[in-house]
């Protein structure tokens, strides 16, 4: 009897056991029989499953987020302001839990840029709007429970970029020393001005 083979199941194990050779080495240099060795598998096997060692990061940067946006979801339901849920949902970009996440994003980010295909900016697209609707969704609802004005939507797809934004510059410059400082002084300015005073 032929042995049945979850080839997303297979897939994602796959790229997770590469995890560790991208976020140490990074993605430039790397070879595909280098990939293929860190999973246990040989390059013809790894073609089945990826078409490149691009198609890898995506994988890998895909489960982290999913793992990622448990715990997020969770931090943020039980915060108790809109202004807090905020600056939970932005914890990403300088939490000490999410460093490897953060380096393979540079990765995916780099990719993304320098060769935007259109699998890519599909992918790409559907990230920016789930998340943009999940800050949304928290601002709607600050706005609803009398928190925050509602001017504050027209303010939302400025400050979803904001996060990205920051950790770019960050990363790419000498200019933003403390990430988490930056997004909390901008978001406490934000709340200066959208913040129902009581």
């Amino acid at each position: 009897m032929a042995i049945i083979v979850d080839k997303v199941k297979k897939r994602k194990n796959i790229a997770m056991a590469c995890k560790d050779l991208f976020v140490q080495n990074g993605i430039k240099d790397l070879t595909i029989s280098q990939i293929a060795q860190a999973a246990g598998i040989g390059k013809g096997s790894l073609y089945d499953y990826f078409k490149n060692k691009d198609d890898v990061v995506f994988e890998i940067v895909d489960i982290l987020l999913h793992e990622h946006n448990l715990v997020k979801e969770k931090k943020i339901l039980e915060a108790d302001t809109t202004k807090e849920k905020i600056k939970i949902f932005f914890h990403f970009f300088y939490n000490s839990e999410d460093v490897e996440l953060r380096q393979l994003y540079k990765e995916f980010v780099s990719i993304s840029l320098v060769t935007p295909e259109a699998a890519m900016i599909e992918h790409h697209t559907e990230c920016f709007e789930n998340y943009y609707s999940w800050l949304e969704d928290i601002i709607k609802n600050g706005i609803k429970k009398g928190e925050i004005k509602p001017i504050a939507l027209k303010l939302a797809k400025g400050l979803f970029v904001l996060g990205d934004g920051i950790f770019i510059a960050s990363s790419v410059t000498t200019s933003i020393a403390d990430v988490r400082k930056e997004i909390d002084d901008y978001i406490d300015a934000l709340f200066e001005l959208i913040e129902v005073k009581k």
